[in-house]
């Protein structure tokens, strides 16, 4: 396996048998709560490199439009939608999966468009929108709950 089909598979985590997309999200999860509790800025230095490298990855290694391996997506969208939370606690971390899942497959407005599009833009940004729109909505639950 080349570095560049590791990386677009998530370490791996693209080839399982069952639902790639959601075994790599959980995985996701688990590494990001680890980073956020680290320090936020390493969940953000964290999207952003798992972007940055999925741009790479898909640029070495062509693929046709988002095949069910490349989950490098997952982890950004995660990441980015993990930074909605206010604490790590369980009900706001599984919130996060929930919301970033629901958009990344129901593909409601801009995350459809982005979808549609060709190339690695379409793989990458259906994922980092559903990501912003999750942690959007996250951020106004705890706006609006005070």
């Amino acid at each position: 396996m080349t570095l560049a089909r590791l990386i677009a598979s998530g370490g791996g985590t693209g080839l399982a048998p069952f639902a790639p997309g959601t075994v790599a999200s959980v995985l996701a999860v688990l590494i990001g709560t680890g980073l956020l509790m680290l320090s936020p800025f390493l969940l953000v230095a964290g999207a952003i490199l798992a972007t940055i490298a999925g741009v790479w990855a898909l640029r070495q290694e062509p693929v046709p439009d988002d095949p069910g391996w490349v989950v490098i997506d997952e982890f950004a969208g995660q990441w980015i939608a993990l930074l909605g939370v206010g604490t790590i606690a369980p009900l706001e971390i599984a919130a996060a999966f929930v919301l970033f899942r629901a958009f990344d497959i129901l593909k409601p407005g801009p995350v459809g468009w982005a979808d549609r599009q060709h190339g690695v833009f379409g793989i990458m940004a259906d994922d980092i929108i559903a990501g912003a729109m999750a942690a959007l909505l996250l951020w106004a639950v705890r706006f609006a709950l005070g």
